[in-house]
């Protein structure tokens, strides 16, 4: 007997059509991430990748990192943008398992919105499309899913998660860090996806439209949300290709993301040495520059809150380190001498202090 009280899936609020509208909409966009190792296509319940490559490799170590974009999502959705944020979800997570020296082999996103729409849905893989192909990964899987009633109908959330590979011989590892080594910060694109709970508040709450998407003099030219949403920079392929031109040049590295350049560094220091950092070394973007202004951070909260305009920084084989920049200049990074490696007991301290705003 027919059920006269009975409730739909749709009239819960979850839209199967556009869901199939939406896993069409990103095909393209899937399948221009493979690689040779992908096996199978999107529509399984798994994703499928060879790691017979690994076979020539004298101790492989697969390599997974996880993340997410966090607030600054808000922004983009603010300014209406969506195919940016990919790219930072992307690395968030490549940069990452960087450290180690491993090449990122495939990536997983989750999405969840409040209600699909597959134009939006498009835009946002197409984003992460953009980071797989910059970081050379595949996108092999993932999961769009709607939540009504826990979201908001245009909100939506990112995750995504990454798996590498690296041998062991040649492997990034803290332990090799020695007293002597030299200290190279990569720039930064600017805040990347960090720090933007206290970045809206101090930008963006309490702006008009309008101030919000007016060009900035301070800003380089660029409106407030334009300088917030700059994608995360992705630094795979540079990195590694140094790795291969100048073998042992790199000894470790740690990627700036939240709690900046005080929590971080240290995560690549063994328990002997410290990294002491001369401050003023290197330019800060101007974003960075406002944002810490609008909050009137000291040096030291600004130091443990945001990049400071370092998306990485290397600890370098001070033997090899003109080299190691050379390379990466050649692959289009700027890079500043920050600092280097002393005893101590595997703390990040600093030097010239107070001349990081200067």
């Amino acid at each position: 007997m027919e059920n006269q009280n009975s409730v739909t899936y749709a009239e819960a609020g979850v839209d199967i059509v556009e869901g199939a509208r939406a896993v069409d909409a990103i095909k393209d966009t899937v399948h221009s991430t493979y690689r040779p190792e992908v096996v199978g296509d999107i529509g399984g319940f798994g994703g499928l990748f060879s790691i017979a490559a690994a076979k020539a490799m004298d101790d492989p170590l697969l390599v997974s990192g996880t993340d997410g974009v966090g607030t600054k999502l808000k922004v983009a959705q603010r300014l209406g943008v969506h195919d940016t944020v990919g790219i930072d979800l992307v690395a968030m997570c490549v940069n990452d398992i960087l450290a180690t020296g491993a090449e990122p082999l495939f990536f997983l996103d989750y999405v969840a919105v409040g209600k699909l729409d597959s134009e939006a849905m498009a835009k946002i893989v197409g984003g992460i499309g953009e980071g797989c192909r910059q970081a050379g990964c595949a996108l092999i899987g993932g999961e769009m899913a709607e939540h009504p009633g826990v979201m908001d109908p245009d909100d939506y959330d990112l995750s995504g998660f990454c798996v590498g590979v690296v041998d062991r011989p040649r492997m990034l590892d803290p332990e090799s860090v020695r007293e002597g080594d030299v200290l190279i910060g990569l720039a930064s694109s600017g805040l990347h996806s960090n720090g933007y709970s206290l970045a809206r508040k101090v930008c963006v709450e309490g702006r008009s439209e309008e101030a919000l998407r007016e060009a900035r003099e301070d800003l380089a030219g660029q409106s407030i949300l334009e300088a917030l949403l700059t994608p995360t920079r992705i630094y795979v392929k540079p990195v590694r290709a140094v790795m291969d031109a100048v073998p042992g040049g790199i000894r470790a590295l740690a990627h700036i993301t939240g709690g900046g350049i005080t929590e971080n560094l240290n995560r690549a220091l063994p328990a002997t040495v410290d990294a002491e950092v001369d401050l003023g070394t290197w330019p800060l973007p101007p974003v960075v520059r406002f944002a810490c202004e609008a909050a009137n951070l000291s040096e030291a909260e600004a130091l443990k809150t945001f990049n400071m305009g370092l998306g990485l920084v290397l600890i370098v084989n001070p033997e090899k380190a003109e080299a190691v920049e050379a390379a990466l200049a050649e692959a289009g990074e700027q890079t500043f001498r920050v600092g280097r490696i002393v005893a101590g007991s595997g703390e990040v301290r600093y030097a010239n202090v107070g001349g990081l705003f200067a």
